[in-house]
């Protein structure tokens, strides 16, 4: 099984390739989900502006991202943003930790940039749970990211749990069968005795769950699928439990559709071997005609 990782290997490299050698740059690129990445030198060589846009930024900010960046960043964080990006970050090359572990950390934490952006509903809604655990019943809001377009994350906290839905879209019937293979294996793996603590993995098609069939404008087709994740407080009771949680439910989507296109990739290269064999197989089937030379009389051949 591959993982995918959650830092983005571009800024990660480049920042360390400009740690040795800095030098002008001027880089525009898009990580999963559409979300772009600009990297450029505006002042000066070794003064790195990190800038990123993100389509669902008015959302989190509702839920408090500003705090979760001041929080990760501090004074990397610049106070207005480039011209058409949603943050930026002012990476001073000459300022930089000592090199090795220290260096390595702080490149990687800029590299997740994506990741601490996204992670502001998850981390209230582990907040409110908490609160709501506390008074001994209630619902909280339901948070929605609409991070893709027609696909959305949502999130709610109630007394005992945080339930985090994502709606996904199947643009071709063969990934809906892959999808529905894969989601499947999601929902029965958890009855193995050793993966009993995972979270608790629904999955439905067409029909929305009951937390979001109230919301107006959901697409009711057999191109959209609902997986839906329960997490107790077991899954984010202490800090380093829910960052994990947090980075991995993160990458759900795009670690579902990576090993759809990457099966499909492998039944193709399977297919395409197995008619290579077939071929050869039917080239060994035909018969050659034999050529006998036919002469006259006088000795001479005929053609």
């Amino acid at each position: 099984m591959i993982l995918l990782e959650p830092h983005n290997y571009i800024i990660q490299t480049t920042l360390a390739e400009k740690a040795i050698k800095p030098s002008s740059l001027d880089v525009q690129f898009v990580d999963f989900d559409g979300v772009r990445f600009h990297l450029s030198t505006p002042d000066r060589k070794t003064a790195l502006l990190l800038s990123m846009n993100i389509r669902c930024w008015d959302e989190l900010v509702r839920y408090g991202v500003n705090d979760i960046l001041k929080r990760e960043y501090g004074s990397l964080l610049r106070p207005a943003p480039e011209g058409e990006y949603n943050v930026s970050l002012e990476i001073d090359l000459e300022q930089l930790p000592p090199e090795g572990e220290e260096r390595d950390a702080f490149f990687k934490s800029l590299a997740m940039l994506k990741r601490n952006a996204l992670a502001a509903p998850f981390e209230l809604g582990f907040q409110e749970q908490k609160r709501l655990e506390a008074a001994g019943s209630g619902q909280g809001e339901l948070m929605a990211l609409h991070y893709r377009d027609e696909e959305v994350i949502y999130v709610q906290a109630s007394s005992d749990r945080v339930t985090v839905i994502f709606s996904t879209m199947f643009r071709e019937e063969t990934d809906r069968v892959f999808g529905k293979v894969f989601l499947q294996e999601f929902v029965d793996a958890r009855r193995l005795p050793t993966i009993q603590a995972a979270p608790q993995v629904l999955y439905t098609t067409r029909e929305a769950p009951l937390e979001i069939r109230h919301l107006p404008g959901l697409h009711d087709t057999e191109d959209v699928g609902y997986v839906t994740f329960v997490l107790f407080p077991r899954h984010f009771a202490n800090p380093l439990v829910a960052n994990s949680t947090i980075t991995h439910i993160q990458l759900f989507r795009d670690y579902l559709h990576y090993h759809i296109k990457c099966s499909k990739a492998y039944m193709h290269s399977r297919m395409r071997h197995r008619v290579s064999e077939f071929q050869k197989v039917l080239n060994r089937a035909k018969t050659e005609q034999a050529v006998v030379d036919r002469k006259t009389a006088s000795g001479r051949t005929m053609r």
